[in-house]
């Protein structure tokens, strides 16, 4: 079961109203055309010959952006198979939802380590004294596949599935900005654990995803990723001139603008300036002008992100971007990742910036500091 903070209206016409939602032949001949050449060339076409990529996609996976240690670059069916049925079984071995009468929590909460790369997150988001109601959640079953190959991780370059390291410049950045947010963000930690590098000194230091600004763990992108607990959806809406990429996650909305010019570098964007061209039926996308409020993996404002969309079946699209930035690391990164098709409707996900709980988030923190503070007098 899918839960969500929903309304029944569809954010995606709201969003793309400003542009187009004639995305459909506009005469029955172009319609007869369209459904000939699509026959003959294999993905269904638009008006205007381009593969239409329209749909709407659950993006839900078990394969992490990163591999864990120890994992192979590619799963059997049996290791992939063992794997998941140890998840599901991890998952439902309380009946798929916190018991009411469960004993009290160790003093200072359950400091136990995770072994699934699912149980490691859902510790790291609910911290010592728990997160979620497990009926909350909607993660992935079953690792991508791509080519055949059951991925351990989405990164495929370089080799070892991981984010590269820091050059000298990124290094020196990171260390200036510790305590301020990034895109990437998950879930929300234990206060204790991160309270003491001023993430909680003012409501600016607070993830975007939290005050609303932005999807969790750069859902909405670009790169779009999995969320990994809940509201993985996205939906492509297409026209000749603009492309709507819609998260499900806090409601981002991106517009893409086909065949346009960048905006002035003074310009700058929280899901940064999307422009698009078709390199044969692949739809490319490359983004740039952020703003140095988002730093994608610690990266600047100047960062690059080149997307490849493409139809791989009437049920499947390949996503696969690229991540530029001279002054963080060395060399770009790649990754890529299959988003199946899905039949549900994407709702919205009501997150409104500047709400009750944010300032509840603020007080905590400043009870939390005077109860210390009080602790080290008393000693």
């Amino acid at each position: 079961m899918r839960k969500r903070f929903i309304s029944k209206t569809s954010v995606a016409v709201m969003a793309f109203a400003s542009i187009s939602m004639t995305a459909v032949p506009g005469s029955a001949q172009e319609t007869k055309a369209a459904a000939k050449t699509a026959a003959k060339s294999g993905p269904r076409r638009m008006a205007d010959g381009h593969p239409d990529l329209q749909g709407t996609y659950d993006l839900a996976t078990m394969t992490p952006l990163e591999r864990m240690p120890g994992d192979p670059p590619v799963l059997s069916k049996d290791q992939a198979g063992k794997i998941q049925q140890a998840e599901m079984a991890r998952r439902t071995a309380d009946g798929g939802k916190l018991d009411p009468n469960r004993g009290a929590l160790p003093v200072g909460g359950d400091k136990s380590q995770g072994k699934s790369f699912f149980e490691i997150l859902e510790k790291a988001g609910g911290g010592a004294v728990g997160g979620y109601d497990r009926l909350w959640l909607n993660q992935g079953t079953a690792y991508t596949m791509v080519d055949g190959q059951i991925r351990t991780s989405i990164i495929i370059d370089p080799p070892n599935g991981r984010v590269p390291a820091f050059n000298a410049k990124g290094k020196a950045r990171a260390a200036g900005n510790r305590g301020l947010p990034t895109s990437d963000q998950g879930e929300s930690t234990d206060i204790r654990q991160v309270s003491r590098r001023g993430e909680y000194d003012n409501p600016e230091q607070r993830p975007l995803s939290e005050r609303c600004l932005l999807g969790f763990g750069s859902t909405a992108g670009p790169p779009a990723l999995p969320d990994y607990f809940y509201n993985d959806m996205h939906q492509i809406i297409q026209t000749k001139d603009s492309v709507l990429i819609l998260t499900e996650m806090i409601h981002d909305a991106r517009v893409v603008r086909m065949n346009a010019e960048h905006l002035p570098q003074n310009i700058r964007r929280w899901m940064g300036d999307s422009i698009g061209h078709w390199d044969g039926d692949t739809l490319v996308i490359e983004t740039t002008n952020f703003t140095d409020k988002t730093r994608f993996h610690g990266a600047t404002e100047n960062m690059k992100v080149t997307e490849r969309i493409s139809r791989i079946d009437p049920k499947t699209l390949l996503y696969r971007f690229t991540v530029e930035d001279p002054d963080t690391w060395d060399k770009p990164w790649t990754g890529e990742m299959t988003w199946p098709s899905t039949s549900q409707p994407i709702l919205e996900y009501a997150c409104h910036e500047g709400n009750y709980a944010l300032g509840d988030v603020m007080r905590g923190a400043r009870k939390q500091e005077a109860e210390e503070a009080g602790a080290k007098t008393s000693k």
